[in-house]
């Protein structure tokens, strides 16, 4: 297994704090953003970032800090990757813009082969491409429509599709996404998830569940389509019990229904295969995708069967920004990354170590309830010892100790009790070792 760094500008490979976190020169310019930036983009770990690459993250004051969050899952191939920034130098030198609605160029098509090559089955597929996975999801949802005839969305508990108007509608949380933005689009329905470290349920059941739910309260004969994370993402990383997601696969072909697989974060090769979806063998009609897709470069695409892609009428998907040429090229840096470096087994290796540490962690702290995920998409959920109880304020806690020691960590979930592990792949085991002997630090300092 090569564990080489695949990316960065030779960056060194450690944490190294020479100021304290936040540093001042990174406290003097947070000051210019309250000046600039609307209040309502918020930051987690507030320090200017000035390089980055590998594992790790360099700041304005020379801290070097271990990244354990890629972005949120977009820089799964490191940051500043070799293929990434040769390709997308190349097309910036060219051009960088024509818009593909007015006339076409290679990378586009380039990607979307691409994309019905990787993504599940071997059915004729067609892409359209966007810029962020919101606009994805919203698109995937206008295909469905059209091809149906119908209107009716289901989504499912602990749900996040995006932040636009439609997909806000879509997502579960209130706080931040929802609140005070509303109304929302309508005829969005909500279903139960499968969350076995709460409910207790075979994939089966809880499948019967949600199925008799959208049944009674929707009807299967109205239903445009059905969207599904295969694993959550900031609801929590939940990962539905097998046989859940196969169950509901048959019951919207049965009925009619477009199966959605909104993979925006766990696709790319982040859970040890190409996609969630593979794991359990699901194909679904359309795939959403984003983050992981273009080594950093906002790229999103819907991928799909050819004749529900075709359903739309002509000029009906588009966007002047979609498949920007130098996003295309990033992208297909990034599956060249993907391919060369076997990035599939890396995870797989980084889930592997990532469980081994969280399980010994588990044993000593008896607030993590429950460890979940797959390959280098890794969760632990925190409640309060011997409850069912949410525990926000100890994975607060946790997380700003991380950040203080030089580890960045993300929160999630619908309670905000829930940590999300999500290195880039280009990470060695020496830093990921030395990024949870800081989260183990981190647990003992908030006993």
């Amino acid at each position: 297994m090569d564990t080489t760094p695949t990316g960065g500008p030779g960056l060194p490979q450690e944490r190294r704090l020479v100021t304290e976190i936040p540093g001042p020169e990174s406290q003097a310019r947070l000051a210019r953003k309250k000046e600039h930036v609307a209040d309502g983009v918020g930051t987690a770990l507030p320090v200017f970032v000035t390089a980055a690459g590998g594992g790790v993250l360099q700041d304005v004051d020379g801290n070097s800090l271990i990244d354990l969050g890629s972005g949120i899952a977009v820089t799964t191939v490191g940051n500043a990757a070799p293929r990434v920034v040769e390709r997308l130098t190349a097309q910036a030198a060219a051009f960088t813009h024509t818009c593909f609605m007015v006339t076409p160029y290679d990378g586009y098509v380039d990607v979307c082969a691409k994309l019905a090559e990787l993504t599940p089955g071997d059915h004729p597929k067609k892409s359209a491409l966007f810029n962020s996975g919101a606009e994805a999801v919203e698109n995937a949802v206008k295909i469905a429509r059209s091809a149906t005839g119908r209107d009716a969305v289901a989504v499912f508990d602990h749900a996040y599709h995006g932040r636009t108007n439609l997909t806000m509608a879509m997502t579960a949380k209130n706080m931040p996404y929802k609140h005070r933005f509303g109304p929302f689009a309508g005829e969005v329905y909500r279903a139960p998830l499968s969350y076995p470290a709460r409910d207790g349920l075979s994939g089966a059941e809880a499948a019967a569940r949600a199925i008799d739910v959208l049944d009674k309260q929707v009807g299967a004969d109205n239903l445009a389509c059905l969207v599904i994370e295969p694993i959550l993402g900031e609801g929590g990383f939940v990962v539905p019990a097998d046989g859940f997601l196969p169950a509901l696969k048959e019951w919207t072909e049965a009925k009619g229904i477009v199966f959605v697989a909104d993979e925006i974060q766990s696709g790319f090769c982040r859970t040890g295969d190409w996609f969630a979806c593979d794991h359990e063998g699901v194909v679904p009609d359309l795939v959403t995708t984003a983050k992981g897709i273009a080594g950093g470069m906002p790229l999103a695409a819907v991928t799909g069967r050819a004749e529900i892609m075709d359903a739309v009428h002509v000029g009906g998907l588009g966007g002047t920004y979609g498949g920007n040429p130098v996003a295309c090229a990033a992208a297909l840096g990034a599956i060249e990354e993907m391919q060369e470096h076997d990035l599939v087994g890396r995870a797989r290796a980084i889930g592997d170590l990532m469980r081994a540490r969280l399980e010994d962690l588990a044993g000593k702290h008896d607030v993590i309830a429950d460890i979940r995920g797959r390959g280098a998409m890794m969760a632990i959920e925190l409640n309060e010892p011997g409850t069912a109880n949410p525990d926000p304020v100890r994975a607060a806690a946790v997380n700003a100790h991380c950040h203080r020691q030089g580890v960045v960590t993300l929160t999630c979930g619908t309670w905000g009790n829930v940590f999300r592990f999500l290195p880039p792949l280009s990470t060695s085991d020496e830093l990921l070792h030395e990024a949870f002997d800081v989260v183990a630090e981190a647990f003992a300092a908030t006993a």
